[in-house]
């Protein structure tokens, strides 16, 4: 490479007495040329990418811990505006989405006492206070008579896509993903089911439902025909974990993702998958050597409604 070829972008100081709404703001962040800064408008240029062409199918995945926050309704519009295609994620999102529905999750400290607030019935989740009554209490009230009507639909073996639908559905709130989710006919798949308090409450459920059974070979079987079918598949992941690691995999299997957008708190030398930058997927060929990707180091409760609403502002289109 020339020297002349390395040098042709300037850096460029960011104005902020006259940047106006977020597009603006990334873009400036982008000919700033700093940092994480400049990752963050690299990665709004690829997620536009992504949801801008034709036959490339977007895979959103994320833990859960994102729900019990303000974030739900980032990811929410996502699947409500179909700007992603299918979204692997964890139990827990079943958890708090649902849960959300019927109760209020409430702000905390990190720094509160938890003895105390375990012996008043109050869970924190970091800064997010979660009473008993909001979660598995609630839980337990709502989804043993919805898997009660379910059963006596006919449900037998759904899929947990399937089963998400039909959840989801039956809130009838379109303030749940999962509602949405159904409404437009986005997969949501959980690989690790039973981890969360929805899974507990589908084995107990079963306790006295036998002839009950969540078929996960079936969301695998739906796996392959998305990633084998599409033309071009993208990625936005935030976090590490089984929705990552399952979004990463099955692209193996189609020559690796073409466009990822990754964010993460977790450190590389670990060696943990949540720690491992979007790069290493090329040595596993989960993702091209070919792809538009970037790892970006933060918070995704504070990047991702930058982010979002950058690419929303600059209008992309819808599918």
């Amino acid at each position: 490479m020339r020297r002349a070829d390395l040098l042709r972008r300037k850096v460029e100081d960011l104005d902020v007495t006259r940047v106006k709404g977020a597009a603006a703001l990334v873009e400036g962040m982008g000919r700033g040329g700093g940092f994480t800064a400049k990752k963050i408008a690299d990665g709004v240029e690829i997620l536009r990418t992504m949801v801008r062409r034709p036959g490339c199918f977007t895979f959103l995945s994320f833990p859960a811990a994102l729900m019990a926050t303000g974030v739900r309704g980032v990811l929410r519009t996502l699947v409500e505006r179909k700007l992603v295609d299918a979204v692997l994620t964890t139990c827990g999102t079943a958890d708090h989405d649902l849960a959300r529905v019927w109760q209020d999750y409430y702000h905390g400290d990190f720094e509160m006492d938890d003895v105390t607030l375990h012996r008043l019935g109050v869970n924190r989740l970091g800064n997010v206070l979660v009473p008993n009554e909001s979660y598995g209490i609630v839980l337990e009230k709502r989804l043993q008579p919805m898997l009660q009507a379910m059963w006596d639909d006919g449900m037998r073996s759904p899929s947990t896509k399937e089963l998400l639908w039909e959840l989801g559905r039956r809130t009838g709130s379109r303030e749940s993903l999962l509602w949405w989710a159904w409404k437009n006919r986005v997969p949501v798949i959980v690989p690790a089911m039973m981890d969360g308090a929805v899974g507990y409450q589908l084995w107990a459920f079963w306790q006295e439902h036998k002839a009950f059974a969540i078929d996960m070979f079936r969301d695998e079987a739906d796996l392959a025909d998305l990633v084998f079918t599409a033309k071009e598949a993208g990625a936005l992941m935030i976090g590490g974990g089984v929705s990552k690691h399952h979004t990463i995999w099955w692209n193996q299997f189609r020559g690796g993702l073409d466009y990822a957008v990754y964010i993460t708190t977790a450190p590389e030398w670990d060696g943990s998958l949540s720690g491992a930058r979007v790069r290493e997927g090329i040595s596993w060929g989960k993702v091209k050597e070919t792809a538009r990707q970037v790892t970006i180091e933060g918070d995704a409760s504070a990047l991702l409604p930058l982010m979002v609403a950058a690419a929303l502002e600059s209008r992309p289109a819808r599918r």
